[in-house]
């Protein structure tokens, strides 16, 4: 997908696929399904889990009240993400320990997983003592 299709508009505002925040925030969760990728879509036509709907009325009640700044703590990565999640900030789980996640406009039709990376990149120092049969010729300094 090309990133006009995102960014419109005179202002340059966001929208998605034709209608603006607002209009998207408005929506009901099974219109906002119709805007969605098909993977997305089917897992909201399907009928979201019991733990998918919990984290859905959280995420209603802390954009309600804006006192608390905490993040939502979560282990659903599978989680789509809804527009109404804008603005919101999560604590999504990774396997080791909980990262945060500021959820953003462009974020909207992915999962929560998605921004979350669940393995580290590996750099490889020099090789130890003993470690292969070609170490015994690094120079010990």
């Amino acid at each position: 997908m090309s990133g006009s299709e995102y960014r419109t508009g005179r202002e340059g505002e966001f929208t998605y696929r034709g209608h603006t925040l607002d209009e998207l925030q408005d929506m009901d969760v099974d219109e906002v399904a119709e805007l969605l990728p098909a993977r997305q879509r089917r897992t909201i036509e399907r009928g979201l889990g019991v733990e998918h709907e919990k984290l859905l009325e959280r995420a209603r009640e802390t954009s309600e009240d804006e006192s608390t700044n905490n993040p939502i703590r979560t282990h659903l990565r599978d989680m789509p993400v809804l527009p109404e999640f804008v603005g919101l900030t999560f604590a999504v789980h990774n396997g080791q320990g909980f990262e945060r996640v500021e959820i953003e406009p462009e974020m909207i039709g992915h999962y929560l997983g998605e921004f979350q990376l669940t393995r580290n990149s590996v750099e490889h120092g020099q090789a130890g003592i003993g470690a292969t049969r070609s170490s015994k010729f690094v120079p010990l300094k």
